[in-house]
């Protein structure tokens, strides 16, 4: 194994010079740096993260554990990791990916070699097998997600139950009496922390306001179009004039064409509102009202509760959750009595 002083001598320069130009914390010429990196490559050498963690320095890598299975939805996992190595990078650290199905291994792994200086958990489900292992490291470990159960870890995340209690007050501020979710795969409501508890609080907020609700998911384990299609006709069937969507882009883009079949109209029939989305509603076929959910917001932060972590201004363990923002793309509007009588398919007459 190639040692730094190897690498020293082939640059010609002062050990205590390749480990300041390897680890940026002082400036080195453009000549110098150009010298040992050519040593470094051509020498084959790697410093050892393990090392430089019982000389009291930092590896600057955090690990991302993200397992990815069959039923992932993969533009939306990859948004919160691309946010990640973005927050992480601005900050001078590099991101080392975990994407093993059992999503305790890999974790498991770099905490035991002092591979990285901190632990970024994405994915959490609501049981999740990364809170006990968490628990049993050294290794500072932020949770972006929020598991069943959290007492003693640092979490992140969009407060869900306030973006979607903000979703069934604006609609039921509209005039509208009764109202709808079309929410994620019914898989969703089994392995991840944040449908259930959208819908819990959708049904929580409407029966405070004293409004009906229905409930429809758009599939079993994947983003279904013919049971999102479905989930429109429950709802409209149920008499909803109000739909709150939480689902995938494409299952958003189903329930606009279904409406559009129909001949129903945003928001002059149905008035729509989508919660926690990671896309932009507003550049769908008809722009919707949304609570997004922005993966830099949490990122961000995570990152920086990972940093924090490292030094003595430690974060306290607790939820620290984002407060919901209403982007108003015009697709709700007052219920106008009548409006929006039109028959869904199956149905024995006009909906209420």
């Amino acid at each position: 194994m190639v040692k730094i002083n190897e690498v020293a001598e082939a640059a010609g320069v002062s050990i205590s010079t390749v480990s300041y130009a390897l680890s940026g914390k002082r400036p080195i010429s453009p000549d110098t740096r150009r010298r040992i990196e050519d040593a470094v490559r051509e020498l084959g050498y790697s410093p050892n993260a393990g090392a430089r963690m019982l000389a009291g320095s930092r590896t600057q890598i955090f690990a991302l554990t993200e397992p990815l299975r069959k039923d992932t939805h993969a533009p939306t996992h990859m948004a919160f990791v691309l946010a990640t190595a973005v927050a992480a990078r601005r900050n001078d650290y590099d991101v080392l990916l975990l994407t093993d199905e059992d999503a305790k291994a890999g974790m498991g792994r770099v905490a035991a070699n002092g591979l990285v200086d901190a632990i970024l958990v994405l994915d959490v489900a609501p049981d999740d097998e990364r809170v006990k292992l968490s628990r049993a490291i050294s290794t500072p470990t932020i949770f972006i997600g929020v598991p069943d159960d959290n007492e003693g870890l640092v979490c992140v995340d969009l407060d869900f139950e306030g973006a979607t209690a903000l979703a069934v007050d604006r609609l039921a501020d509209a005039g509208h009496r009764i109202v709808g979710l079309i929410g994620q795969p019914d898989v969703s409501y089994e392995k991840s922390n944040f449908p259930p508890r959208v819908r819990a609080s959708f049904e929580e907020r409407a029966e405070a306001r004293g409004l009906a609700h229905v409930f429809a998911t758009t599939g079993t384990k994947r983003t279904s179009r013919t049971a999102t299609r479905r989930a429109v006709g429950q709802l409209r069937d149920a008499g909803a004039t109000a739909f709150v969507l939480h689902c995938t882009e494409e299952a958003h883009a189903v329930v606009l064409g279904e409406l559009a079949e129909l001949g129903l109209r945003v928001p002059d029939d149905v008035s729509l509102v989508s919660v926690g989305a990671s896309f932009d509603t507003g550049a769908l076929a008809t722009p919707l009202d949304s609570i997004p959910l922005v993966p830099e917001a949490s990122c961000d932060l995570a990152v920086d509760l990972a940093i924090r972590s490292l030094g003595e201004d430690r974060p306290e363990p607790g939820l620290r959750l984002i407060a919901p923002t209403y982007v108003s793309n015009a697709s709700v509007a007052a219920l106008v009595p009548g409006a929006g009588v039109h028959s869904s398919p199956g149905s024995e007459g006009p909906t209420p």
